[in-house]
């Protein structure tokens, strides 16, 4: 339904387009988050440099990788390795607190209105800033849950404690191999909750979060509403980015803001309803502060 011309929409300087976006916040109830990996970035999860090597520099001597994503797919060669190299990552990247406020500045922007987020993300910034539970859907899974490797059943598993522990425990790039996880069902090895392929578990709390994400888009069809894209890629442009360029498109009362360093662009056909800014998300934020 979209021309194949994009435009960044850089029809005005950047104090402009955030003005105008400043003067829709205000006169808008009700706000839909989208939110991908450039939020979490922009808060200071970042997989590269200093803080990959504070965190895994014995794991880059051995096996050269330079960043968090690559070592995620490296082949160990034992269980007790791979898991060493996970609870690591899911530790500080899940449980560790955010590096900047970028989460809790967007809370202060939106906590007053009517709004819901969808994200792509894994990391649970949302929940640790404040945001309530009951108006998040996150898509792809969670670093903070468990599932059956199958999998043999349709549950997740909180694994805040034997993470803690596989942290706590683990020598010379090793898990004790009594802290390896297994499904509490049929015995074998259980994974992180995250969507990679069609083994991906969506436990009974996704689907309540679907439900409700659903319900609280057809309430408010042909409603004056706010789509706030924040660092949203390429990678599942069909999950966020697609859906809030359909919904605009198909809402005259609507308004598509894109914030995206380097990435901020919208269709030629809703231009007129769209601010693009090309920008790191947490300035932007303390901005319009």
């Amino acid at each position: 339904m979209f021309s194949k011309i994009w435009t960044t929409k850089s029809t005005g300087s950047y104090w402009d387009n955030v003005n105008k976006l400043k003067k829709v916040l205000n006169s808008t109830d009700t706000v839909v988050i989208g939110a991908g990996a450039g939020l979490s970035t922009s808060a200071g999860f970042v997989y590269t440099g200093n803080r990959f090597k504070k965190y895994f520099s014995d794991f880059a001597a051995k096996y050269g990788f330079q960043d968090m994503y690559s070592g995620g797919f490296y082949p160990y060669s034992t269980p007790e390795e791979y898991w060493a190299y996970w609870s690591r990552y899911i530790f500080i990247n899940r449980y560790a607190d955010i590096p900047k406020p970028v989460y809790k500045n967007l809370l202060s922007l939106v906590k007053n209105k009517d709004y819901f987020v969808i994200t792509t993300n894994v990391d649970h910034c949302f929940q640790k800033a404040g945001f309530d539970k009951s108006h998040l859907f996150y898509t792809q899974g969670d670093y903070g849950l468990f599932q059956c490797s199958e999998p043999c059943h349709k549950k997740t598993y909180d694994n805040e404690n034997i993470i803690r522990k596989m942290v706590e425990q683990q020598e010379d790039m090793r898990v004790p191999e009594k802290l390896l996880p297994v499904c509490p069902c049929c015995g074998r090895p259980m994974t992180m909750n995250l969507r990679s392929d069609n083994t991906f578990v969506e436990d009974e709390g996704w689907h309540i979060s679907a439900k409700r994400y659903n319900e609280f888009l057809s309430a408010k069809q042909g409603q004056q509403i706010l789509f706030l894209e924040l660092g949203v890629g390429y990678n599942t442009p069909a999950i966020i980015k697609y859906p809030f360029w359909r919904m605009t498109a198909q809402n005259p009362r609507a308004t598509y803001v894109c914030i995206n360093e380097g990435q901020a662009v919208c269709p030629t056909d809703i231009i007129n309803q769209s601010i693009c800014i090309d920008g790191d998300i947490g300035k932007v934020l303390m901005d319009l502060r």
